[in-house]
């Protein structure tokens, strides 16, 4: 199986992509920038004080030539930002608070993604997630079908490539949403070259429990199967049983998912965001993400523990997405 990202540079070779990295005084930003652009694969577009951003970039050694940087305070088209914002938000805000809203660099960059001068926004460096996704929610908003968004990991040890999702966005999905994440996840598998073979998780193998919270995964499952019946997907499933054949073997015979599942919806935030934690720390599985899942063009978001390495490979995710 040909590396996850090697696999992106060859999509992305010749496309152009532009990606907005909205913290540009951040040390590991700059540094993924430089990367990026010395590969010619994204173009990364930082956002700041141009005089301040080349100020650090000097100190920490990297020469800028050639890095675009967005002053959000001095661009000449912030009247046409406005004014699509204010149409966006449907009135929901004045010019005036939107101009204000449009000096957060977030919000900034969201309406460069919107407005189509870039493809793709990557931020959290030194934001929380709220920051990150607030914006997006606003602005590019979720496609049509999709209730929510959602946060996927793509695990990788070896040649072996899984999704996990629900880890990093909705507390407690209802049956619907949980059918949303699993479409929108083997989505995710899909442009990353895996296969998509959806297990929906619980303490339940096909009712050997049956409770409010496995009953919940079972109608998701159901739902997840009109929403997209060329998909295959069970549940629900214990994870031995949705990962060992020879489990599935025992407690589920007669299901499509025999132990080869690679992409794993969870049944709560709280079940997702501890097994992809989990398998990254016990199982030895590097966690890429999360990629944000189900809105109309990509934005993601890093973890402010995240490495200048996170930044650079989730900015070639991002525009691997917007492809």
């Amino acid at each position: 199986m040909t590396d996850l990202f090697t696999s992106i540079k060859e999509r992305l070779s010749g496309r152009d992509k532009t990606i907005v990295l909205p913290e540009g005084m951040d040390v590991r930003v700059l540094q993924a920038a430089s990367r990026l652009h010395q590969e010619a694969l994204v173009k990364p577009v930082l956002l700041g004080n141009e005089t301040e951003v080349k100020q650090v970039a000097a100190e920490i050694g990297i020469e800028m030539t050639g890095i675009e940087v967005i002053d959000p305070a001095g661009v000449p088209y912030i009247e046409e930002l406005v004014e699509k914002f204010v149409e966006r938000r449907k009135g929901k805000v004045t010019g005036e608070q939107a101009r204000e809203q449009l000096t957060d660099v977030n919000y900034f960059g969201t309406m460069l993604v919107y407005t189509g001068r870039a493809d793709g926004l990557v931020s959290g460096a030194a934001h929380s997630t709220a920051d990150t996704v607030r914006p997006a929610l606003q602005i590019i908003k979720t496609k049509p079908g999709v209730s929510r968004t959602s946060g996927a990991f793509i695990m990788m040890k070896g040649e072996e490539r899984l999704v996990f999702a629900d880890c990093a966005i909705t507390v407690a999905p209802t049956s619907q949403e949980l059918a949303e994440i699993a479409v929108e996840s083997a989505k995710t598998a899909i442009s990353f070259g895996v296969e998509p073979r959806v297990a929906m998780l619980s303490f339940s193998t096909q009712g050997s429990a049956v409770t409010e919270e496995t009953e919940k995964v079972s109608k998701a499952a159901e739902i997840a199967r009109s929403l997209a019946p060329e998909l295959t997907l069970d549940g629900e499933f214990q994870f031995d049983a949705a990962y060992v054949p020879a489990i599935a073997a025992k407690k589920a015979p007669n299901s499509v998912i025999q132990g080869d599942a690679n992409v794993f919806v969870f049944p709560s935030l709280e079940a997702g965001n501890i097994g992809y934690k989990l398998t990254e720390r016990l199982g030895g599985y590097e966690a890429i993400g999360p990629i944000l899942q189900g809105l109309n063009m990509p934005v993601n978001d890093l973890s402010r523990g995240c490495s200048a390495d996170d930044v650079y490979k989730l900015t070639l995710i991002t525009a691997a997405q917007s492809l």
